[in-house]
């Protein structure tokens, strides 16, 4: 392990001095040029060019050179601006448009190197175990940083069926190979469900329901798919909602406003403000919660990022969601796509977005109101003491028991997950059980939904709600 870590250091160890000097020179005024200069630097570039083209050992190849050129000038600028070949192009707008080939995985740059932003639900990557902030070092052996994102890209792409290995490093130092099986990636934006706490009776009316909304990515449906969810989940009488975006990448940022806005009454939603001071464009919210003001709780991690950020910051700011999980990935620019007429484009950055209370998220993220890391959950006390007022010899009984608890009871009361089980051969209570971030979510959406129904009770309706539990007692 020690011995992983140190080489995987190693390697990283020009990047990071890369990244410092850049760092530096960022803080320090920009010197322009005068457009001679600029005409005289162009020359050189195309000097350059011919000299390499000319006395290369080998035959040279012009569009590759001309294309690496444009992609380095780009890359100078921040790790989300390229240009985009007309492959490139064509297959951005096909995984915008939610189907695509290859592993299921967004990656960006960092320090030269290929990282994981997140893989994308039920994808091979995914399946694979890859999670966000891995690093991958090699794709078929061979070393990933000498290449471009797009180039890093192309080569975990190919025909679907197709083969292709992966070197994998974590946070830890800890290095994996890992062989993955080409798939085309359908991507299902949003899934939904109304889901009771672990342990709940399920049957029993009485049992709180809550609306658990997944949004995988933020792509061309998924502000109509969510409005389909809510109105099922309404129809079912759920008492709040979990959004889960852990894990979720990003993609279009009207999506993101869309979604905010399904949850909004009114309100600021997001800013975006670019190169010049009088650059900034605001986004409200519409009239009209679709949850007509349930609670809601919004689930962020490290692989939260970008149009995730932007929903969660806005809920958070508005005072319309608890935010819950680990600090998000921290992606707070803005891309667009700028085609050049030939069917290639450039992808450049070209606004920074702010939550609206004016955060910044960009290398910060979304810190949530409540911290709750991933963790594994060990039962250490039984549903039922041993020790209570029940053990005692002729203890008097409830008379407004419930009898069809006491027949509940049985083996599967007391049998714990077997933690040895692998997650993928669960079943779907037995995932949820075991996901520690959801069950308390949940739990936070239940206690929500009862003092928010305390606070609506009248004087009259908080006396008659007194007085039934004093008979009770």
């Amino acid at each position: 392990m020690l011995k992983k870590l140190l080489v995987f250091m190693a390697l990283l160890v020009p990047m990071f001095d890369a990244q410092a000097d850049g760092k530096k020179k960022k803080d320090e005024p920009v010197e322009h040029l005068t457009d001679e200069q600029i005409y005289e630097e162009l020359k050189k570039l195309a000097l350059v060019f011919e000299v390499a083209r000319e006395n290369f050992v080998e035959e040279a190849d012009e569009k590759k050179m001309l294309e690496a050129a444009m992609n380095g000038m780009l890359g100078a600028l921040d790790p989300h601006s390229s240009y985009l070949s007309a492959d490139d192009f064509k297959e951005f707008s096909d995984k915008s448009h939610g189907e695509f080939g290859g592993l299921g995985i967004q990656i960006t740059s960092d320090r030269g190197a290929v990282r994981v932003i997140s893989p994308i639900d039920d994808t091979p990557a995914d399946k694979a175990g890859i999670k966000a902030g891995d690093y991958i070092t090699h794709i078929d052996g061979e070393q990933v940083f000498d290449l471009t994102l797009n180039q890093a890209v192309k080569k975990m792409k190919g025909r679907p069926g197709t083969k292709v290995k992966l070197t994998v490093v974590s946070d830890d130092g800890e290095s994996r190979e890992l062989t993955l099986k080409r798939a085309i990636i359908k991507v299902k934006s949003v899934k939904f469900e109304d889901k009771v706490l672990a342990g709940a009776d399920a049957d029993d009316k009485d049992t709180p329901k809550i609306g658990y909304v997944r949004i995988s990515d933020f792509g061309a449906t998924t502000a109509r798919d969510l409005n389909e969810a809510i109105e099922k989940l309404e129809k079912k009488g759920v008492v709040g909602y979990v959004v889960d975006v852990r894990n979720n990448p990003g993609g279009y940022l009207t999506a993101a406003i869309d979604v905010s806005d399904a949850f909004l009454d009114g309100g600021e939603i997001v800013s975006t403000r670019g190169k010049e001071k009088t650059d900034i464009e605001r986004v409200y919210a519409k009239a009209g919660d679709l949850t007509d003001g349930k609670p809601i709780v919004v689930l962020i991690n490290h692989g939260s990022a970008s149009a995730s950020e932007i929903v969660a910051g806005a809920l958070q700011d508005n005072g319309r969601a608890l935010v819950m999980g680990s600090q998000s990935f921290g992606k707070g620019s803005v891309q667009q796509q700028k085609p050049l007429g030939d069917g290639t484009a450039i992808h450049i950055t070209i606004a920074r977005y702010y939550t609206p209370s004016g955060r910044s998220i960009q290398n910060e993220g979304i810190t949530p109101d409540v911290e709750v890391l991933h963790s594994k959950v060990e039962v250490l006390e039984k549903r039922e003491g041993m020790y209570s007022e029940a053990s005692f010899k002729n203890s008097l009984k409830n008379d407004k028991a419930d009898k069809k608890k006491d027949k509940k009871k049985s083996s599967d009361d007391d049998k714990d997950v077997d933690e040895e089980t692998p997650f993928e051969e669960l079943t779907d209570e037995e995932k949820d059980a075991r996901d520690y971030q959801l069950q308390r979510a949940m739990d936070m959406v239940v206690a929500m939904g009862k003092m928010q129904s305390r606070a609506n009770m009248t004087p009259t309706d908080l006396a008659e709600d007194a007085a039934a539990q004093t008979e009770n007692e």
